[in-house]
């Protein structure tokens, strides 16, 4: 299955998370990283005032896992970056979110597959357009690109690498 996970760091040496989270989640045969998206630096949506920017960028995967397992396996590898929950939308070393999980919709308590907002964030969409932009949201029926043309300005994301 082809899934899509978002990661975003603005604690410690953010790339290095990055890097370190990409080389975890990389596991065959049960996860591949096939592709990466450049490295975006953006502002801090929402959550707490005078945080650090974040880097974001998003990963192409392919997996033998279903959608619980992968989710799971990205909420080991926060863990093991030094994750901790402690407040909504804080600062974080590492935050893995997966996007979507082939064209499966999930309406669990501990499992929304698409991501809920995907649609209205641009430090997802942006690197998400890098990778595919024709992709479709299963749920709103519109590709990357065009969620991208919705969104009043993607301003405040500088493409910081184009490889890491």
């Amino acid at each position: 299955m082809t899934a899509y996970l978002a990661l975003g760091s603005n604690l410690g040496n953010r790339l290095a998370c990055l890097r370190g989270a990409r080389r975890a989640l990389h596991r065959p045969p049960l996860i591949r990283v096939v592709a990466a998206s450049p490295i975006y630096e953006t502002a801090p949506v929402g959550g707490p005032a005078g945080q650090s920017p974040y880097l974001n960028a998003v990963l192409r995967v392919e997996t033998l896992l279903s959608a619980a397992e992968l989710l799971a396996e990205a909420l080991a590898v926060e863990k093991l970056f030094g994750r901790r929950r402690t407040e909504l939308w804080g600062p974080r070393t590492l935050d893995v979110d997966l996007l979507l999980f082939g064209d499966e919709i999930h309406r669990q308590a501990d499992l929304t597959i698409p991501h809920p907002r995907l649609h209205q964030r641009a430090f997802v969409l942006v690197p998400l357009r890098d990778l595919s932009p024709g992709l479709l949201h299963p749920l709103l029926g519109q590709t990357v690109e065009e969620m991208m043309a919705r969104l009043s300005s993607p301003a405040g994301i500088r493409c910081l690498r184009d490889q890491w």
